[in-house]
């Protein structure tokens, strides 16, 4: 039964299925389905698992009947010696149902907080061209637009890189 308010929880290893589902119709909506893009990583088939680990943390929205979106956090890869301990936002989708109901800021929170408790300095994420609400949304969680990506994620499709500290 679906509730009227949908509940943020940590993933579970029973959501893999439906998270996968939607990160797979979410994102060629906004034209990322081709390479470099997160729809083609290997975890996206095992969520719970890969954010089941040490700086990691998934989250997903909830109605009571269904998974309807997803974000997460993980360590960015490669950002080279000397910078602070910075993590990634990613994964961050939703059905067109989930949509404008402020369940994205209610998510960047939680991940925010999560990334916060782990002891992470800065927040990073990926974007693209198109996905406009979604960057007015980082934004308005004081996102600062880079010129360049940082680490080393393997999504060279994406166009758009912002950076939050902590």
């Amino acid at each position: 039964m679906a509730t009227a308010n949908p509940q943020l929880r940590p993933i579970r290893p029973a959501d893999n299925a439906a998270v996968a589902a939607i990160i797979r119709a979410v994102m060629p909506e906004f034209g990322a389905s081709g390479p470099g893009f997160a729809i083609n990583d290997a975890e996206v088939d095992c969520m719970f698992e890969t954010y089941n680990r040490p700086g990691s943390r998934y989250f997903v929205i909830d109605d009571g009947s269904r998974v309807l979106g997803g974000g997460g956090i993980a360590p960015l890869p490669d950002t080279g010696s000397g910078e602070p301990p910075t993590c990634e936002l990613r994964k961050m989708y939703y059905l067109p149902a989930a949509r404008g109901r402020g369940l994205g800021r209610q998510m960047i929170t939680a991940c925010l907080a999560a990334a916060r408790e782990l002891g992470y300095q800065r927040c990073y994420l990926e974007t693209l061209t198109g996905m406009d609400t979604a960057q007015h949304l980082y934004q308005s969680f004081g996102f600062e637009k880079l010129c360049a990506p940082l680490g080393n994620t393997g999504h060279f499709s994406c166009d758009r890189y912002y950076l939050l500290t902590l």
